[in-house]
């Protein structure tokens, strides 16, 4: 008797990801499934995870008035406006940049948005639903030499 094994195959990839405003919904399926095509993965798992506290992953519908929707509930939920002690730059003093900007309301954006995004892939595709895209979700405005910064990785585990 003769057992064939596969062996699970893993690719990783980085997107960077320009934005412009916050909050600002960037629409990233197309290359992330340009990325799936290229792994030649039939079935496994794929994994978008964005490597900032202030821009976050999620899967929704691409509709620009639904996006607008979006973005008035995150300001309802965490208006820049809003006192935060994350931008009381007298008292704190861990984790700041020559350069820090207050982005409070980023951070607990993110809070409620999060960070990744788990898709199956089922027979080479994402199997994402008919309306369902995958957007990195700009939060803290990019500034200066932050436009363009923002980085996405992508990882694919499965078997070819």
């Amino acid at each position: 008797m003769s057992v064939s094994r596969s062996a699970m195959e893993v690719f990783t990839y980085d997107l960077k990801v320009p934005s412009n405003s916050s909050p600002e919904f960037i629409d990233i399926t197309d290359e992330v499934a340009d990325f799936l095509k290229g792994s030649g993965i039939s079935s496994g798992i794929l994994v978008v995870f964005s490597r900032h506290t202030t821009s976050a992953i999620v899967i929704q519908e691409n509709e620009p008035l639904l996006l607008e929707d979006f973005k008035d509930m995150l300001e309802r939920a965490s208006s820049k406006d809003a006192p935060y002690r994350h931008n009381d730059f007298d008292v704190r003093t861990v984790h700041m940049h020559e350069n820090e900007c207050p982005n409070g309301h980023s951070h607990c954006q993110h809070l409620v948005l999060g960070s990744s995004e788990t898709i199956p892939i089922i027979e080479g595709k994402m199997s994402l639903g008919e309306w369902q895209r995958i957007f990195m979700v700009e939060l803290d405005g990019m500034k200066g030499e932050m436009v363009g910064s923002r980085e996405v990785v992508v990882q694919i585990v499965g078997l070819a």
